[in-house]
């Protein structure tokens, strides 16, 4: 508590708006509206994805502030002066820095490379790794974990980032043809290309669901007496991390989330029509429903391997936790965000530099015609 940040709440809340304004553009007509304007439409979704972070910010931050004035210790109550003057000034605080870091993450997305939320989440890991590191060496010199099993873990997490990458960047290539057309007296032949689908079509959605789901009764608790609320101490000890319920349970939640998220960001339905108005076609299957049923069957064996691949990637740190005593948590969601957000910036960077060289290449070739003229 010495070391409490102003940034408790970090960017969790504008993720959680983010992840419910998707949701309701599958749910509601009028955000599955504003989601096909184009750019006004995206223009109001921001919008109300930045009331939705004020909101669950606001509840969060109040339930913070209340929670903190519970809490004592030897010398008496944490909070000297409770009441309703530091329950305001928390949560205008604790808001105020999420607003900061959400304006933060649109000027890095506007500005910058890759997207910005991704990206400071992604210092936030990145930024406790050296001090873990040299935590761990330390119980490796005072001999409380072998060099070997170290050097053992090390070579895990090398081979779990590879698995992470490779994954990653796996997809089924569809073979989408499209028929001769004339244009004028011009006739062009039949063109053929693929449509790529991922393996992973959520991302790191999943996990995160998840691991809300499962640590909202330990947050609950952590904020609340015990001796009040009897009936959650069971709960948050079976489901603390490592325990066999604790497993099974985020397993089964990243595997359904899995496939519930991959329903709203991919909709077969939608595309076989597009490739229909647009006369292409999958060789093998009618434009229209048949061609949206195959891609319905082949989604749902693709998700089925990518929702083992993130429960596989998830659960191996829990159970490496559960045998071996470090002194810092190794998360397979902060492997898959550090992977993920890589990846994206690399091929950003590739993109940018693309562009500039032909950008450079274009002044290049009018300063020589404009020369030429001369």
């Amino acid at each position: 508590m010495g070391r409490m940040t102003i940034m408790t709440l970090n960017l969790v809340p504008y993720i959680s708006a983010s992840i419910i304004v998707q949701l309701m553009t599958a749910i509601s007509p009028h955000f599955e509206a504003l989601k096909k304007e184009g750019e006004s439409g995206r223009k109001k979704l921001n919008q109300y994805t930045r009331y939705g972070t004020v909101a669950l910010a606001s509840f969060q931050a109040y339930g913070i502030a209340v929670g903190l004035e519970t809490l004592s210790g030897s010398s008496g109550p944490l909070i000297l002066d409770p009441g309703l003057f530091f329950r305001i000034s928390t949560v205008i605080t604790l808001v105020g820095s999420t607003l900061f870091l959400m304006w933060l993450g649109e000027q890095i997305t506007s500005r910058g490379i890759g997207n910005g939320t991704s990206m400071i989440i992604y210092a936030g890991i990145v930024a406790n790794l050296p001090q873990s590191a040299l935590r761990t060496l330390e119980l490796g010199r005072t001999g409380s974990v072998s060099v070997l099993g170290i050097l053992l873990l090390l070579a895990i997490i090398v081979a779990v980032i590879a698995f992470i990458i490779f994954m990653e960047k796996a997809h089924r290539k569809v073979m989408v043809q499209y028929p001769k057309r004339q244009v004028g007296n011009k006739i062009f032949s039949g063109e053929t290309s693929y449509l790529p689908i991922k393996l992973n079509n959520t991302g790191v959605i999943p996990p995160i669901f998840a691991s809300s789901l499962l640590l909202l009764p330990a947050t609950v608790g952590s904020f609340t007496s015990l001796e009040r609320v009897a009936w959650l101490e069971p709960i948050m000890r079976h489901l603390s991390h490592g325990s066999p319920i604790f497993i099974l349970f985020f397993a089964s939640f990243i595997i359904f989330f899995s496939f519930f998220y991959t329903a709203i960001v991919f909709n077969p339905e939608e595309t076989a029509d597009n490739l229909r108005k647009n006369n292409g076609f999958v060789p093998g299957y009618r434009p229209g429903k048949m061609t949206a049923t195959y891609f319905d069957y082949l989604l749902t064996r693709l998700t089925v391997v990518g929702s083992l691949y993130l429960a596989f990637v998830c659960l191996l740190p829990e159970l490496l936790m559960s045998q071996v005593t470090l002194s810092f948590y190794f998360g397979g969601t902060s492997l898959l965000i550090l992977v993920s957000v890589t990846m994206d910036t690399v091929s950003q960077v590739h993109a940018h530099l693309i562009s500039y060289q032909y950008e450079g290449l274009i002044k290049k070739a009018k300063s020589k015609g404009r020369g030429g003229r001369l």
